[in-house]
């Protein structure tokens, strides 16, 4: 299999909002034009469906990895999620993660099922490994469900690395001890980069693992000048909004963020009782207030902004910090070209080789 130029980059397929699923189809053929390492598609309940994004991916690429960040472990059957996993795998040739992350509580209390739990993720991995390596699941009662009998294909000896997605620090124990990559969060500072590496890295080696077989990818904002100033505060200021709308205590303590300063996002005016996700129904006015008067400049610095080469600069700084690869997160394919020009100059020849699939590191 060819790898990509790129490929300890990546990026989001339809990043943010969209109510066009077909265009992922040429985004994926650009990204993979441009040698971009992966594309990673996050699933929404509206027309973001991942086994579909997936299977259109792997349809129209033969080269570029294809991961999931995120699905969640509980909103399918683990046989369903298992066989999604599979026909992936197969189809595109060995280029498939499975990301699988806990999603947003009151989400899940809305829709009417449970909250994931960490315990929950160990075990539904569990499940999917056995019938992924051709076994079967039998008279099995534990933390994902009860199911007497779960059986794929006895020849089956299919390698599909499972991705985690994670945020706080027990989450990333988890994730070093029992996932084979690691997807981390958008607006994560250096400094939080370095001790999620490090987190990541001593939970695998206590867990007996090879600290260096997980992979881990940083979640970098790539806001260039080039985009119209509107689209530069919805990537921007809305998207980091729209964090702390559903889960800013989580990212502010993750990051040593001051909690004071959270709660005057909230207690903000414009905020309170907003009716819709800040990076979806924005308006200038809106997003230019938030960043003038409410967010910190220090947290919206979390990002890879200004020109195209400040931007590529910014890539060696996660690098630098201990991220393996990095998605250039809330950019398009056609957005993300120049970067990947500038990219291409300062590149350090002697990057370790990756794999194309966005879960392995060998």
């Amino acid at each position: 299999m060819d790898v990509q130029e790129f490929p300890e980059l990546g990026c989001y397929g339809l990043a943010g909002h969209s109510a066009q699923p077909h265009d992922l189809l040429e985004e994926v053929r650009l990204a993979e034009a441009l040698g971009l390492g992966s594309v990673f598609l996050s699933e929404r309940f509206n027309v973001k469906d991942a086994a579909v994004m997936a299977g259109m991916a792997a349809a129209v690429s033969t080269r570029i990895g294809i991961g999931t960040a995120a699905t969640n472990p509980h909103t399918r059957h683990p046989m369903v999620t298992a066989t999604m996993a599979t026909t992936l795998h197969r189809a595109s040739g060995g280029r498939y993660a499975l990301g699988l992350g806990r999603g947003f509580d009151l989400l899940w209390d809305v829709m009417g099922v449970p909250r994931v739990t960490g315990a929950r993720l160990v075990d539904t991995i569990g499940i999917l490994r056995t019938l992924w390596s051709g076994g079967s699941v039998v008279g099995h009662d534990g933390p994902a469900g009860t199911f007497p009998y779960l059986s794929q294909d006895s020849s089956f000896d299919e390698h599909i690395p499972v991705l985690m997605m994670a945020i706080g620090g027990r989450t990333l124990e988890l994730a070093g001890r029992h996932a084979d990559g690691v997807v981390l969060h958008t607006f994560f500072t250096d400094d939080t980069l370095r001790r999620a590496v490090e987190t990541i890295r001593n939970a695998a080696a206590d867990a007996g693992r090879d600290p260096a077989s997980v992979r881990i990818w940083s979640v970098l904002a790539t806001v260039t000048d080039d985009i119209p100033t509107e689209l530069r505060l919805r990537k921007l200021v809305g998207r980091l909004a729209t964090y702390l709308q559903g889960y800013g205590e989580v990212l502010v303590r993750a990051n040593g963020w001051d909690l004071a300063d959270l709660e005057r996002f909230r207690n903000d005016d414009l905020v309170q009782g907003y009716p819709g996700a800040f990076d979806a129904v924005g308006t200038v006015e809106e997003l230019s207030h938030l960043r003038d008067d409410v967010l910190p400049a220090e947290w919206l610095a979390a990002s890879a902004t200004g020109s195209a080469a400040e931007c590529a600069a910014r890539i060696q700084d996660q690098l630098d910090a201990g991220a393996d690869s990095v998605i250039l997160h809330g950019a398009t394919p056609t957005e993300l070209a120049p970067v990947l020009k500038e990219w291409r100059e300062i590149r350090p020849p002697a990057l370790d080789p990756l794999p194309a699939n966005p879960g392995w590191m060998r």
